[in-house]
């Protein structure tokens, strides 16, 4: 069912315990509307848990709250509500099957299947954490600096730091009243782009394996399993590639298990999001991703020509 964003805050008014959840491979905006949107229902009065089933990227450790994210262990969870954040259902892993709760969905992306029992999406928004943005004006919740810093990572990540066509007056205007509340952004970048030497000389390894593809007009970072293995994160990788002269879409895929690989597209004009949402992922015109059961070489060879069909249309 489609229901307002009135009718999203009044859902989250009237119940008492709930489970916050986002996607698989969680990026900024994932866990920056997790934590802003457990301090507002916290400020209600709700009791709330940050359930997340994959590792959660080191550089967030900034966020307050950061180390009150769980990993699901039992064999059920009982709430209100298990809420969805910045993604739908096929995406989130083992706790959809372990939480029999009504599903509440908080999204932002055009390609979200609608199978939640409740979803509020909202395409026009940058982030999720805009849209949690949105809903503390809504209940009345004011936030304070380390909610609002967690909102903000959330906006600044989705947005490349507000440069992507993404970015609307409405993202403006929610960044400032965020730094209102006390948020630094300079004291943010710093904290996310500094980087482990390992991952470092992961991203050196990883450059190694560019190609360009479709004559010139995409790129793609191929990672096998062994390398992938050896980098904690890959955040940041694909804009690497991306900023190639003459290339529209990059691709980066990485295999985390021998016949599992992740895929991360980015483009300047095609949407690849159509291409991700026909592969059984989803994402925006600009950004968007998938999984695909196969090892990296098959993976590789298919989602190239899938590229270059998407670009010859």
């Amino acid at each position: 069912m489609i229901i307002s964003l009135k009718e999203t805050a009044e859902r989250l008014k009237t119940a008492n315990e709930l489970i916050l959840t986002a996607h698989i491979s969680p990026d900024g905006d994932a866990i920056g509307s997790c934590l802003g949107l457990k301090y507002i229902l916290e400020q209600l009065g709700k009791k709330v848990r940050i359930i997340i089933d994959d590792d959660v990227p080191s550089f967030l450790k900034i966020l307050s709250g950061y180390n009150d994210i769980e990993k699901p262990q039992e064999e059920s969870y009982q709430a209100d509500y298990l809420v969805i954040l910045d993604a739908c259902l096929d995406r989130v892993g083992s706790l959809v099957e372990k939480c029999k709760a009504p599903v509440l969905n908080i999204d932002h992306h055009a390609t979200n299947d609608k199978r939640a029992d409740y979803l509020y999406l909202a395409a026009e928004r940058a982030a999720t954490a805009e849209i949690v943005f949105d809903l503390g004006q809504e209940l009345g919740v004011e936030f304070d600096k380390e909610s609002a810093t967690a909102v903000y990572i959330g906006l600044a990540t989705d947005t490349g730091y507000f440069k992507y066509s993404n970015t609307s007056p409405h993202t403006m205007r929610t960044a400032a009243a965020l730094l209102e509340k006390g948020v630094r952004p300079e004291t943010i970048s710093e904290a996310i782009e500094t980087k482990d030497f390992a991952i470092v000389r992961g991203l050196a390894k990883a450059l190694q394996t560019v190609e360009l593809f479709a004559d010139g007009r995409a790129a793609g970072l191929f990672l096998e399993y062994d390398l992938t293995e050896t980098i904690e994160t890959t955040e940041g990788f694909i804009d690497e590639i991306r900023i190639i002269d003459g290339v529209d879409v990059a691709v980066l895929i990485k295999a985390v298990q021998p016949e599992v690989c992740r895929v991360s597209m980015r483009s300047k004009v095609t949407d690849v999001s159509k291409l991700a949402a026909r592969l059984g992922g989803g994402g925006h015109k600009k950004a968007a991703g998938c999984t695909i059961y196969k090892n990296l070489y098959d993976t590789k060879h298919y989602l190239m020509d899938e590229i270059i069909k998407s670009l010859e249309v």
